[in-house]
């Protein structure tokens, strides 16, 4: 499934690949890839709340500081919660990344496996192999609660939209 100037990068129209999910959707399972070069799915994370913030590249300002900015954010959300940052970039470049900025409460994993995350969640932009900024909140059933794709992949997610939306949900039991 293919979404046509769906968003835009650097104002030039990007088609995205993938469903155009939305809030009360099941979450789509995926394949990422750690630091470590472990293969990480959706079940890794099973009965915890998931904030999943995506983004083009850590070496970019905008992607570096949204993950420094959702790594803090996580250190006040419990073990309930599980944050996620997703990227295209190697398990080596984020592992690097991670280690000098100091991010320890969100975990860094990458698509370039398979780009099953970006397929399944609607966010490959075609042609590129990059991922669109954005951010979905799983709930822990593993149901969708919260979907933001950002319309220009430069600009910033609403970070604090995504955490009072994710505060809204128990971090167990009832579906969104």
């Amino acid at each position: 499934m293919e979404r046509e100037a769906r968003i835009t990068l650097s104002g030039k129209p990007v088609t995205l690949i993938g469903p155009e999910l939305k809030a009360g959707d099941k979450a789509p399972d995926f394949i990422l890839v750690d630091n470590d070069m472990n293969e990480v799915t959706l079940k890794d994370f099973q009965g915890r709340t998931k904030l999943v913030s995506v983004a083009l590249s850590v070496d970019t300002s905008v992607c570096d500081a949204q993950l420094r900015t959702f790594n803090e954010k996580a250190a006040s959300l419990g073990s309930g919660t599980a944050v996620l940052n997703v990227t295209m970039d190697l398990p080596f470049t984020l592992r690097k990344f991670c280690g000098t900025a100091g991010i320890t409460n969100a975990k860094a994993l990458s698509d370039y496996r398979y780009a099953s995350f970006g397929t399944n969640y609607g966010v490959l932009m075609k042609g590129m192999r990059l991922l669109g900024r954005s951010v979905f909140i799983i709930d822990s059933r593993d149901n969708i609660a919260y979907v933001e794709i950002v319309p220009e992949a430069t600009g910033n997610v609403d970070f604090d939209k995504a955490i009072k939306a994710l505060s809204g949900l128990p971090s167990k039991g009832k579906a969104a």
